[in-house]
């Protein structure tokens, strides 16, 4: 923009700075100049001068946008001079149709597609697409990365199911060595406990602890986290139970490894005289039947077809119906919970654990948990600060598509969890309870096993329904083999933490930050432990 002057001072032209447009041409009285007029000149100027700018540098912009100085002045102060908006409005509206347009197309599978977006600009430049092929590309595009990302999610959860279904080496190691122990070192069979601590096995003045694997490492943590977290240890009783495989070495492990002053007894299901086929005629069934055994132990369902066919669910619902098809769930001694009254006729009260807890806390109050006349004291799980852990109605544990379902259950029902349960057996032995589950059992069965997914805690949601009392949630936390999140200070206050879920502490896919709650009480000491790389 420039300012001239003509010499006689008559004169005050605004033109553009190529000096070829003449913006503005102010003339001047001849007479003399007042200092009032000069201002009133300045005052029209300053509010002149802004507009004057925007003008110049429209003008300036016209090699840019190829238009004339009206032209481009119409275009872009038309609009708001007239009220109207610009056109991205309309533009994001014609977007929009363009896509749902697109989003009808069915995309075809042997299309070759761009491998990213540097490509596919590549591929714009030089095939010059109109909007709508770039739209449909580029919903090819991502229809591909969704699917890429569901079958790495899918693999991962199949590989994770493989990882938690699978024995480890070492921990296979160490079954082998000690049961080998067994057949060669007399010691490592010596009775279990000593003849003159059997009549405490029945004793009503001891705490009595039930514990049912065939898992020695994670036995052996058990024990000893009790032991260790025991403000009494010289009462407690624990009565191992384990299968006709495992019972060598679970035998030679205690025997070589006494946890005095505790009393520990190690018995394998073989000898129990009350399992029999004719009183456990469901749970024998589930592991006889041909049709239950395949959908179990059957590796087709891990085929490619299958696989393929699991794309129509999230990975969260595949990873359920994977775990819910785990061998353990059909397993005798996974159910022997519900045979306790008969197992241990000279049992008033017990406390059952499950293998994968670890006790960090006395639980001798357990014994004075006053139970109101109900036979399982457990925490629920459908309230509590873990909203994914402790959110767990009967809605999902059943199929409630199910008539049979639908008709007897409610799926609001509060759930309760297995891992560390005190039984009050006197009671237990005045109910119908161990018939009610056999007979569901029996309805699952011949249903197709389309009653429930998981096999052991829904036939016992029944069974126990009206028997069950509810006890603090710190006596007992869940979730620590799934939960990643776990808040550790809540772990640490817990006086039994539970690693139920895939990601056990003695298995590769266990969560870091979590195992040293389980690993502090492995004994690292140990020649078997050593000599097999436990958790190396």
């Amino acid at each position: 923009m420039q300012l001239h002057f003509s010499p006689s001072m008559r004169s005050i032209t605004i033109s553009s700075s190529n000096g070829f447009i003449k913006l503005m041409k102010i003339k001047v009285a001849a007479r003399h100049i007042s200092y009032r007029t000069l201002f009133h000149t300045i005052l029209i100027l300053a509010f002149l001068l802004p507009f004057v700018f925007i003008l110049t540098a429209i003008v300036t912009l016209e090699g840019v946008n190829k238009c004339s100085s009206i032209d481009c002045l119409g275009r872009r102060l038309g609009p708001k001079l007239l009220k109207r908006g610009d056109d991205s409005g309309r533009i994001v509206s014609e977007l929009y149709n363009l896509l749902n347009q697109v989003n009808s197309v069915e995309v075809q599978e042997d299309v070759k597609l761009p491998d990213n977006f540097t490509h596919l600009i590549t591929e714009m430049k030089s095939n010059k697409y109109d909007a709508k092929e770039f739209a449909f590309i580029l919903k090819q595009m991502m229809e591909r990365s969704e699917k890429e990302i569901k079958e790495s999610k899918i693999s991962e959860v199949m590989n994770k199911h493989i990882a938690a279904t699978s024995i480890p080496k070492s921990l296979h190691c160490l079954s082998l060595r000690l049961t080998d122990e067994y057949s060669s070192n007399a010691h490592a069979r010596r009775q279990l406990p000593s003849p003159d601590l059997l009549p405490l096995l029945s004793s009503a003045s001891h705490h009595h602890f039930i514990l049912s694997t065939d898992n020695i490492l994670a036995a052996s943590v058990v024990v000893n986290s009790a032991i260790q977290s025991s403000a009494s240890p010289e009462k407690m009783v624990f009565h191992v139970i384990t299968d006709k495989k495992t019972y060598a070495g679970m035998h030679s492990w205690f025997a070589l490894n006494s946890p005095s002053p505790a009393i520990v007894e190690v018995k394998g299901v073989h000898q129990f005289d009350f399992l029999t086929r004719d009183n456990v005629p469901v749970v024998q069934a589930l592991e006889d039947l041909d049709g239950v055994r395949d959908y179990y132990y059957n590796g087709n369902y891990v085929s490619r077809e299958v696989f393929r066919g699991s794309f129509g669910i999230s990975p969260r619902v595949f990873a359920s119906k994977l775990q819910a098809r785990s061998p353990k769930y059909i397993s005798v001694l996974n159910h022997l919970r519900i045979y306790l009254p008969e197992l241990f006729p000279n049992l008033e009260k017990v406390v059952f654990l499950d293998d994968d807890i670890v006790i960090q806390r006395d639980l001798s109050p357990l014994w004075d948990v006053d139970l109101g006349g109900k036979v399982n004291g457990a925490v629920e799980t459908c309230k509590g600060e873990d909203t994914w852990v402790m959110s767990k109605r009967f809605k999902n544990y059943f199929n409630f598509s199910h008539p049979l379902i639908s008709k007897h259950l409610d799926p609001q029902e509060c759930a309760w969890a297995y891992g560390m349960n005190i039984f009050d057996l006197k009671t237990w032995r005045t109910t119908n309870i161990k018939k009610t589950y056999h007979t569901w059992l029996k309805q699952n069965l011949k249903s197709n096993l389309t009653l429930w997914r998981l096999g052991t805690l829904p036939p016992a949601l029944i069974a126990f329904r009206g028997h069950v009392h509810g006890i603090d949630q710190s006596w007992h936390m869940l979730g620590l083999g799934y939960q990643n999140k776990t808040n550790i200070e809540n772990v640490k206050k817990a006086a039994v933490i539970h690693y139920n879920g895939q990601s056990k502490p003695w298995l590769e896919i266990g969560f870091e930050h979590l195992r040293p709650f389980w690993s502090k009480y492995v004994n690292y000491s140990n020649d078997f432990v050593k000599g097999c790389h436990i958790l190396e």
